[in-house]
């Protein structure tokens, strides 16, 4: 018997360049902008407002979707984040006295 080797195994999910989490901001981003659309729309905005609104923050979506796709890769937009949340520095409120002083155990 012969069976087929899968080779994408372990390979992140990919649509037309966009890789893992880009792909769910992408995804989640244009169901946002349609839904917000037809908000707009059912709200009694006029029609001439609503689709050039629609065309272009789903244009510029897609086009920061994939410049951070291209900027940061796969995992550099977590590590961005990651970054953010570490402290620049620490502090220790010890008074030098106590740091000068030896500590006797008894």
């Amino acid at each position: 018997m012969e069976y087929q080797i899968n080779k994408g195994a372990g390979k992140p999910t990919e649509f037309k360049g966009l890789k893992s989490r880009y792909l769910f901001i992408f995804a989640g981003g244009l169901a946002a902008v349609f839904l917000l659309f037809v908000i707009l729309f059912v709200a009694g905005v006029d029609q001439w407002i609503c689709i050039p609104f629609g065309a272009v923050s789903g244009s510029l979506l897609v086009w920061l979707t994939f410049r951070l796709n291209a900027r940061y890769g796969e995992h550099g937009l977590m590590k961005l984040l990651a970054e953010k949340r570490h402290p620049r520095y620490l502090i220790r409120r010890v008074r030098i006295f106590r740091l000068l002083t030896l500590k006797r155990n008894l």
